[in-house]
């Protein structure tokens, strides 16, 4: 029986440690820190690229549901609630910050052509990185920092592929110290990955 009453007291127990991480409405004062995304590869400086509007890549800012359309880092408390960090906050939208992150990314590559959406002074008819970023935060369940997208390449000809990318970082605290470079870390993770995938 007082096995039994220990458990029960420590599952009522958890639902009160991670509120003292998250909250639901999102407001309150600032944090003391913001966010953003590093890339790990980055094109060296005098490093240049020119193409005709064929040949050049343009990366789009990536699609998100409402839960990622926020400053705030989300927390997937189980499969039907989210919340929010307290501790911790992007210092722009995560889709803006992913989109710069794998644009970097990819020029890092060299011998091709990148433009971001916000860069296009004219039409480009070459190939497009578009997607949907599905998640970039942090699951509570298995205290893990997870970031996953689903890219879509279109070619110049109007050939399309799709393929999911994920990076999972277990072991992760519910604080905005511990988030912030494991989130870096997922993030350049998909970023090379995508990279690799667009060759």
């Amino acid at each position: 029986m007082a096995v039994k009453l220990s458990r029960i007291a420590m599952m009522a127990a958890l639902p009160l440690a991670l509120a003292a991480c998250v909250n639901i409405g999102g407001k309150g004062k600032l944090p003391p820190t913001l966010l953003t995304l590093t890339p790990s590869a980055v094109a060296p400086a005098g490093s240049a690229a020119s193409a005709v509007p064929a040949e050049a890549l343009m990366v789009l800012e990536p699609e998100t549901d409402q839960v990622l359309s926020v400053l705030r880092i989300p927390v997937q408390v189980d499969a039907a609630n989210v919340a929010y960090i307290k501790d911790a906050q992007w210092i722009e939208r995560p889709a803006r910050l992913f989109r710069a992150l794998l644009a970097e990314t990819l020029r890092a590559r060299g011998g091709r052509l990148i433009l971001e959406d916000t860069q296009a002074t004219v039409p480009v008819a070459g190939s497009r990185l578009s997607g949907r970023l599905i998640a970039m935060g942090y699951d509570a369940q298995t205290s893990s920092v997870v970031v996953r997208f689903d890219a879509i390449r279109t070619s110049a000809g109007g050939a399309v592929q799709t393929k999911r990318f994920e990076s999972v970082i277990p072991g992760v605290r519910a604080k905005g110290e511990d988030l912030a470079p494991a989130l870096n870390r997922a993030a350049n993770d998909v970023a090379a990955q995508v990279a690799d995938w667009v060759g």
